[in-house]
């Protein structure tokens, strides 16, 4: 797909660490402009700084939880490079891993659901807005296999995830007509710093998993996520629209 995006521009949620770095990166190899939206600063600037030494990207932060900071940083890019072409809507938080054995848990619910499910319904909101005044556009939203099968106790990630393949389904057919396509990945279990707080590198969770939960037998690489982000964006899958796709290992296969 060597150049498949050359000119255009990608926006990135969560672009300052793990899977959200990792398809910063991959836009730019493609040849895209990319705006990495974050509200880590530090870690923006660090993916920022790779992006540099391949191609072209700016740092735009935003809460994506509100909706006027991430409809200033829509704004902004459109501003700087005079088009959205892609958005990858992948910020998100694990929550509380306590609230494991408290699912409910009100304060981690609201959280939870304010990060990882509204803040792909404001992001998408104002990235359409931008690409119907220029005909068309492709969006990715970051689910989960969690978004598609459930998990004992993780009440607000998997509500949250499972919202994002609804409204990645809904808007996709709604769109269809209007030159915007909408669709989701769903990774597994994926070697990124989330994983490390949650799972525990090493740990004999992480050992379980690879054993028994992920059959390809490793944690998946946040570089695999991002090569199906950048292809769900591309030409390439111009007839593709509505779909969560799992990128697990075989996970959800079981």
């Amino acid at each position: 797909m060597s150049g498949s995006l050359e000119g255009k521009t990608a926006l990135v949620t969560g672009g300052g660490s793990g899977i959200g770095r990792a398809a910063a990166l991959a836009f730019a190899r493609e040849g895209a402009h990319v705006a990495i939206v974050d509200y880590v600063q530090e870690g923006a600037n660090q993916t920022l700084n790779m992006i540099r030494e391949i191609g072209e990207g700016r740092v735009f932060k935003a809460d994506v939880s509100k909706p006027d900071e991430i409809r200033r940083a829509v704004e902004q890019t459109v501003e700087t490079y005079g088009r959205l072409d892609c958005a990858f809507n992948n910020a998100g938080i694990e929550g509380n891993t306590a609230a494991r054995t408290d699912p409910w848990d009100h304060d981690n619910w609201n959280r939870v659901i304010a990060i990882n499910l509204t803040g792909v319904f404001l992001s998408m909101q104002y990235e359409v807005e931008q690409m119907l005044k220029r005909g068309g556009g492709a969006i990715v939203n970051t689910s989960s296999i969690m978004g598609l099968v459930g998990a004992v106790g993780a009440f607000a990630y998997t509500a949250a995830k499972h919202g994002v393949a609804g409204l990645t389904k809904s808007a996709a057919l709604l769109y269809a007509q209007k030159g915007i396509r909408v669709n989701a990945v769903c990774p597994g279990y994926i070697h990124t710093p989330m994983v490390e707080r949650s799972v525990g590198i090493g740990s004999e969770f992480e050992r379980h998993i690879t054993k028994h939960l992920q059959p390809i037998g490793r944690l998946g690489r946040p570089e695999e996520i991002a090569e199906a982000v950048v292809w769900l964006c591309s030409p390439a899958a111009s007839l593709v629209t509505g779909i969560t796709m799992p990128v697990d290992g075989g996970c959800v296969a079981q």
